[in-house]
């Protein structure tokens, strides 16, 4: 695993495949750059692939600055041209925040479950977002980490919280605090990404996948990132929730090679 400074922040990437386009993948929230492996490994004639590990995640620092702007100011330095971005939850919204900054760096944009709950904001299915979140917001604010974290994963996790070895259970209430550290960015848009004008200067095809079975609100934010952006189009992959690149890789690579390749 490379390693090295970027941003000003100690950063450690993996790097995958032989294809002729480089791509550059991000993680979602409380998992690290491997967490792309079952993906990268179907996509490896057809990508090189960049998978760094987001400020305080995996063997990366974070400063405690904007968690959303420094993760997108560490993307931007895998970037030394047009690449494919690919994202999933958290990492969707700093692919898309990348794309609306320095579109120049961005020949594709993949958004896989993209938590950028601002833009689904006024909906029925924001609203129930918040109370479905609420148990969470709650054991965090009373110091409470681990129920807080059994929470969160009870929400947008993949395994059941009992079925997770105690060595991933700790890791996941040591980093949980990074979860409402990304709220400026993905409630609040700190990013000004829906900024009148922003989205819609977005030049490169965009790809939306989601789960059939994942949040509702997920379906309320690719709605209202579609009607902004110029040039989307929409994948469900029948039966997944919000894990999907690691439930169903073949779903999720399969559509990003049609997508890249048509």
């Amino acid at each position: 695993m490379p390693e090295g400074r970027r941003a000003g922040l100690r950063t450690h990437w993996d790097v995958a495949g032989q294809g002729p386009r480089a791509a550059l993948l991000l993680h979602c929230s409380l998992a690290r750059g491997r967490a792309w492996a079952p993906v990268a490994a179907r996509l490896d004639d057809l990508l090189q692939m960049t998978m760094p590990d987001l400020p305080g995640h995996g063997g990366s620092d974070w400063d405690g600055a904007d968690f959303q702007r420094r993760a997108t100011e560490v993307a931007a330095t895998f970037c030394d041209g047009p690449a494919d971005l690919i994202g999933h939850s958290f990492g969707a919204t700093v692919a898309l925040r990348l794309a609306v900054e320095r579109p120049e760096t961005v020949r594709s944009l993949t958004l896989i479950e993209p938590v950028f709950f601002a833009a689904a904001r006024g909906t029925p299915e924001h609203a129930a977002h918040e109370a479905r979140m609420a148990p969470f917001a709650a054991a965090l604010a009373q110091g409470c980490d681990r129920a807080a974290a059994r929470a969160f994963i009870g929400v947008w996790g993949g395994a059941p919280w009992d079925a997770m070895s105690d060595a991933q259970r700790d890791d996941m209430t040591a980093r949980i605090g990074m979860v409402a550290a990304q709220r400026p960015g993905i409630e609040e848009d700190s990013g000004g990404v829906l900024t009148p004008g922003r989205l819609e200067a977005v030049g490169a095809p965009v790809l939306l996948i989601r789960g059939s079975r994942t949040q509702p609100v997920m379906a309320a934010i690719h709605a209202r990132l579609a009607h902004r952006l110029p040039d989307t189009r929409e994948v469900v992959v029948d039966g997944a929730g919000h894990m999907v690149p690691i439930s169903h890789p073949d779903a999720v690579a399969g559509a990003i090679r049609a997508f890249l390749s048509p």
